[in-house]
């Protein structure tokens, strides 16, 4: 197969953990035959330095004509510290969500079983946790009328029924293809916003007679993914929610640096880890590249490259096995391993398989 990929590398340990991704995505295309294009484009803080806007007209280009854009990640201290800045990296984020039509925010949640001890859960929490959270991407308070002066300031958290409806269907698709349980998570009991949520999702819920669907308020959904997360199959809820939730999940893989995912949409679609840019370790050559590498799994297996992704999985599970691990997973006494060393050794898996 031949993929056009739109590489961008974005800020802090982005370029770091982007080579390992790439280099896995090589070593998949000399074991299988496939031919894969990159082209490298700006994001993010580099972009505002190179171009003055985090999204350039360049890099929408480059991501439309793609078949795929693999991501990394955006921020930069110099502009969290700044209140007032118009400008900012994660804008580039939104505008590239917003411009390339990506609606669903798709974040797979598992253990690994060599590093339940890694999490601060009790192990018999953990085991057996396998879920899926959908996260609706370019609506709500993100992308809603904003306001801000000395005195006050807002966010309008704003969704309409088409924007409803498209998340609702492919949450209740992903549920029919799983265990058939869907839980969407909402404010019903405060928020105008999600009792609209929770409507048209009664409203769908018969179009779907083999899912089982239960509504869940955030404050406990919060509290439950992590003293029950095994109760949960597909978990779908609105952005701000969304982006919380998925990173608490953090706490049961044992690490941030092992969660892929991808967002999909009406054009090209996107996959990336769910981490941020780290950019007081950008350079050390400590990242961990593991979510990054999934990602890379994800955008295979989004194209139909099953076997291709099932390999990096196999890969990554061997390497975590044999404590090739960089140091915020790595066993007490273990071998220190940095993102190049990782990432060296899943693709020289791949290539020797």
């Amino acid at each position: 197969m031949k993929l056009k990929i739109a590489v961008l590398a974005g800020d802090g340990i982005g370029p770091e953990i982007m080579e390992q991704g790439v280099a896995v995505c090589d070593a998949i295309a000399e074991k299988f035959g496939h031919e894969f294009s990159y082209k490298e484009a700006l994001c993010g803080a580099c972009a505002i330095e190179k171009a003055g806007d985090p999204f350039p007209e360049e890099t929408y280009r480059a991501c439309m004509d793609a078949d795929a854009v693999l991501f990394a990640a955006v921020g930069d201290p110099k502009y969290d510290n700044d209140p007032t800045a118009k400008v900012r990296p994660e804008q580039g984020l939104l505008a590239m969500r917003k411009k390339l039509g990506l609606f669903a925010n798709i974040r797979p949640v598992a253990t690994f079983e060599c590093l339940i001890h890694k999490s601060p859960l009790k192990d018999e929490l953990l085991r057996g946790a396998d879920f899926i959270v959908i996260r609706e991407l370019t609506g709500g308070m993100y992308f809603g009328e904003k306001y801000q002066d000395n005195d006050k300031a807002y966010d309008t958290d704003i969704y309409t029924r088409p924007e409803i409806e498209r998340i609702l269907k492919v949450a209740f698709e992903c549920a029919q293809k799983r265990n058939k349980h869907l839980t969407v998570v909402d404010k019903a009991n405060v928020l105008a916003s999600s009792r609209l949520w929770r409507q048209i999702a009664k409203e769908m819920e018969p179009q779907y007679p083999d899912v089982n669907t239960d509504y869940m308020f955030i404050d406990n959904a919060s509290m439950r993914v992590l003293t029950e997360p095994t109760f949960f199959d597909v978990i779908v809820t609105e952005n701000t929610f969304g982006d919380i939730l998925t990173d608490e999940t953090s706490c049961i893989t044992g690490s941030m640096g092992l969660q892929p995912s991808s967002s999909l949409g009406e054009h090209t679609p996107l996959f990336e880890p769910v981490h941020g840019s780290w950019p007081q370790a950008a350079g050390k050559n400590i990242a961990n590249p593991v979510a990054q590498i999934l990602s890379a799994a994800m955008l295979f297996e989004h194209f139909g490259l099953s076997e291709e992704g099932a390999l990096i999985r196999e890969a990554v599970n061997a390497s975590l096995d044999q404590n090739v691990r960089t140091p915020e997973i790595q066993v007490e006494g273990g071998k220190q391993y940095g993102t190049r060393e990782v990432g060296a050794w899943i693709a020289n898996y791949i290539k020797n398989k």
